[in-house]
């Protein structure tokens, strides 16, 4: 199996704190499922710096367990969101918070391709140490798409953290951009599952 969807970005070197960080990924996972919602009946109850705050101390958290300069940087700027939505007495910059998720993910995905190996490469070798030259150019192509993906994401939720309703914002960040992740894992198991048939048959007939 070339590669399993799996929400898990980063190296899987086991280290001694493997538990730790491993429960720092889910909480900052719910963080982010739920961080629409909070904001949405947040407004006008609570200080956006709060809210700002308990953001960058997770990230830091997860910075520092699994020594990802990436999400060091995503800390700073979800203080940056803060300070900017107090000194604003607004909102809106605090609503960006998802746009700076993908911006993350798209800069952990696209820096493995030219570093290597690429993210989905790590994630494949887990379940099939011995990737096959195909596997490996599969799962460049794949990383590829998953950096277009973010990069269409962060634009739309820019566009409706910008521009539109705050139900419109909830909607997509906190709904549709799920259901286009579960479609994209969709359609990359169908395109695998071809991929991984063609080859077979080469591989037969060779």
């Amino acid at each position: 199996m070339w590669w399993t969807p799996c929400t898990a970005c980063w190296p899987t070197r086991r280290l001694p704190e493997a538990g730790v960080r491993s429960a720092l990924k889910v909480l900052l996972t719910v963080a982010t499922v739920a961080y629409p919602l909070v904001v949405y009946f947040g407004f006008g109850r609570w200080d956006p710096a709060w809210l700002a705050v308990l953001l960058a101390a997770l990230m830091f958290l997860r910075a520092a367990s699994g020594r990802d300069p990436a999400w060091l940087a995503a800390g700073l700027g979800a203080l940056v969101l803060g300070g900017a939505a107090s000194l604003q007495g607004s909102w809106v910059p605090l609503k960006l918070y998802p746009v700076m998720v993908s911006a993350v993910l798209l800069a952990v995905f696209g820096t493995s391709l030219w570093r290597g190996p690429t993210i989905v490469e790590r994630i494949a070798r887990v379940h099939e140490p011995q990737l096959p030259p195909e596997g490996v150019a599969y799962t460049r192509k794949v990383t590829i798409a998953w950096c277009g993906f973010f990069l269409c994401n962060g634009m739309l939720s820019a566009a409706t953290a910008l521009w539109a309703s705050e139900a419109i914002w909830v909607l997509y960040n906190g709904l549709l951009s799920y259901v286009l992740i579960g479609a994209f894992f969709a359609v990359e198991w169908l395109a695998r599952q071809r991929m991984r048939a063609r080859v077979a048959r080469v591989g037969h007939h060779g």
